[in-house]
């Protein structure tokens, strides 16, 4: 297309021949609408609406297979029970398959899970047996399952793909079994600003597969999705009892209807309010506070057989409001794709009119429009004067979802963008992390900590929060979740609350008397947003001592100690700091092996896998029922359990034939070809005026 614009001076100054010349005009016509119809179908990935997307590409909608004795819906409910005890979560979740067909199937779910979950057990119940399940190296559980399920035996493997995104395979399920497959994790809730909150994922959101992505070929991308407003017919459940010894002072809910039933002042009991709105297209999100809006600080201990483990938290000390500020630069990188059509995108507005309506006169921005391609809305940051920033949110306001989601390119532009050396920089990506990069993302992001710090916001009612996670812990910022519109003030000035004044730098935690050692993290962060600091680790010998925390905030030194006789939890939840502490330093390991890039910590990742019972990437969970069942196994065939799309998400994130706003790259294209053919008209006009008239 460059050369489109050179070519057009060599066209002789001598006038066609009238046939030549109509013939030359219909052909570039004929031409230009073609080009203009592939061009602008292109970013909406049109297909036929009766059929499903190629199984190759990410994702595609599930369509009824016409065989009545298939049954294509195995999955008939999920069940969860939340028992949390301090900051401990106690998860199980129950998923129900029953085949109601009349052929033997393997049914295939992918389901999400917590960032946070440490994921340590699996039974599976068939009839009136107990089936538990093993731990093994992930090439190992596989071959053990498949083998199981060439020999007709019902058997069920749990495998991860990403720390938020699981799949079940369940072989050999016959007509008329009731399965129950429970799985088993734990989780910390660690407060912000006194506030707990407890989050159940229910939906993976659909990924738009990048080329560039590891996970471009992993099948579990491809899974089934059900249209906008299709609810799924798999029933949901979650209960939540809340035991603390402070006492509770308020319990709520922003993504669904609850109800809550006091048992004395330290007990809770939460649970869904039947309604007819689906209770699993979107996040379950249980927020609640203790009285006081205290911080349960303090240190757990855990006395095991041949190893003992710690967790401290500590309260950081309040926020103080800085008394000089330096001037930031601004750089706001806004996810434009299909999957933000609608409520996300205008989610999305509302957050970036308030970032952008409340920086100072002194600060300097940016933003970042992307989706399959990318552009910024100035040449280089301009000053947040008044006028800049209405402009800003005039052109953010014009803008409609569609296109892919090339979320590398964009962080590569603006990581490409020069700066001054005595300038500090903040990105923040604003996005539902639909995507399938997240390794090199992360990658990205840690290889250019020089350049920017990053903070993330994730819109949407089912955002991929290990995305937005991670490329705030990459970044050495802070994740925002956002579910519904009416939060984003409340985040925004968090946001702002955070980046003015962090809380406590230069964090240090030592023991005194104590014998500590694998502590986590190695290297303590900065305190942002009055969250606490947490230390994880083993110890040995006698429980004694003092727990030293030190660091610096606003006001001066800062220092604070917790003697180790005034521990909390209940012996319940201290023993699951063994599967909180290996967790976390396998997280640990996997964000080194992202930066190193390859699998070289693969063998260490998965030693703590096996050690602590753990699944992990590299780890899975099998379970093998011993009785030969089905007697014909080749004869079974697999069912894609299909997944509902997240709340507010539309059928453009999965490719669907609606309208869409084709990307600048498209409208480029375009403009170029209509610009070659307005330069033949006005050219025959010029050399027979009387051919081209009304």
């Amino acid at each position: 297309m460059a050369l489109a614009f050179p070519l057009a001076p060599q066209i002789s100054a001598t006038a066609p021949p009238p046939r030549l010349a109509r013939w030359v005009w219909v052909a570039v016509t004929s031409l230009s609408a073609a080009c203009f119809v592939a061009l602008v179908a292109q970013p909406a990935q049109a297909q036929d609406r009766d059929a499903p997307r190629l199984k190759t590409e990410s994702p595609y909608f599930f369509v009824q297979n016409g065989d009545p004795a298939l049954d294509p819906l195995p999955l008939k409910s999920t069940q969860v029970d939340v028992r949390i005890s301090g900051v401990i979560a106690d998860v199980t979740v129950t998923q129900r398959y029953k085949n109601e067909g009349q052929r033997a199937i393997e049914a295939k779910y992918v389901f999400p899970g917590s960032t946070r979950a440490a994921v340590h057990g699996m039974n599976v119940r068939l009839a009136d047996r107990l089936i538990t399940a093993n731990i093994r190296e992930k090439n190992q559980a596989r071959l053990e399952y498949d083998n199981a399920k060439k020999e007709g035996k019902t058997a069920a493997l749990l495998e991860q793909h990403l720390p938020n995104v699981f799949q079940m395979n369940v072989a050999n399920i016959l007509p008329g079994d009731d399965v129950k497959v429970e799985l088993h994790y734990t989780e910390l809730l660690v407060p912000t600003s006194g506030n707990y909150q407890f989050v159940f994922p229910t939906v993976v959101g659909p990924r738009y597969n990048s080329a560039q992505s590891a996970q471009a070929q992993a099948p579990w991308v491809s899974q089934p999705t059900l249209r906008a407003g299709v609810a799924s017919p798999a029933a949901f459940d979650i209960r939540v009892a809340l035991n603390t010894p402070i006492g509770i002072k308020e319990v709520r809910s922003s993504s669904h209807d609850i109800s809550t039933s006091r048992q004395d002042g330290d007990t809770a009991v939460v649970s869904l309010k039947n309604t007819a709105t689906p209770a699993n297209n979107r996040d379950f999100i249980l927020d609640y506070r203790l009285a006081g809006d205290r911080i349960e600080s303090g240190v757990m201990l855990y006395k095991g057989g041949d190893e003992n483990f710690f967790l401290a938290m500590i309260e950081p000390p309040k926020a103080l409001p800085a008394s000089a500020i330096s001037p930031r630069d601004y750089i706001f990188v806004v996810d434009i794709s299909g999957s933000m059509h609608g409520f996300p995108l205008d989610t999305a507005k509302t957050v970036l009119r308030e970032l952008i309506g409340n920086l100072r006169s002194s600060d300097t921005f940016n933003v970042l429009l992307f989706s399959g391609s990318n552009r910024f809305l100035s040449p280089h940051s301009v000053p947040a004067t008044g006028a800049n920033i209405e402009q800003a949110i005039r052109t953010i306001d014009e803008m409609g979802g569609g296109g892919g989601t090339e979320l590398i390119p964009a962080l590569k532009r603006v990581y490409a963008e020069p700066k001054a050396a005595d300038v500090s920089r903040t990105v923040v990506v604003v996005t539902d992390g639909f995507v399938t990069v997240e390794r090199e993302a992360f990658d990205l992001v840690r290889k250019n900590l020089s350049q920017a710090n990053l903070f993330s916001f994730g819109i949407g009612a089912s955002v991929n929060r290990h995305l937005m996670e991670g490329l705030a812990r990459a970044g050495m910022g802070e994740p925002f979740i956002i579910t519904q519109p009416s939060e984003a003030a409340a985040q925004a000035a968090r946001f702002r609350k955070m980046i003015e004044s962090p809380v406590l730098t230069n964090v240090k935690a030592r023991f005194d008397e104590l014998d500590v050692y694998d502590v986590e993290p190695q290297h303590l962060p900065d305190v942002l947003g009055e969250r606490p600091v947490i230390v994880f680790g083993k110890w040995r010998g006698e429980a004694r001592g003092n727990l030293v925390v030190e660091g610096q905030t606003a006001n001066g030194p800062f220092r604070q100690i917790l003697p180790l006789n005034q521990t909390t939890g209940s012996a319940s939840s201290t023993a699951a700091l063994r599967h909180l502490w290996a967790r976390h330093r396998i997280a640990s390991l996997s964000d080194q092996e992202s930066l190193d890039g390859g699998d070289a910590l693969r063998q260490r990742i998965t030693e703590l896998g096996l050690q602590y019972t753990l699944l992990t990437q590299y780890t899975s969970f099998v379970a093998v029922d011993q009785v030969v069942r089905n007697p014909a196994p080749q004869d079974s065939t697999s069912v894609n359990q299909p997944s509902p799309l997240p709340q507010g998400v539309g059928n453009l994130a999965v490719g669907a034939e609606v309208p869409s706003t084709p990307e600048p790259a498209t409208w480029g294209a375009v403009l170029v070809l209509l610009s070659v053919l307005a330069l033949l008209a006005r050219r025959a006009r010029r050399h027979n005026p009387h051919r081209f008239t009304a």
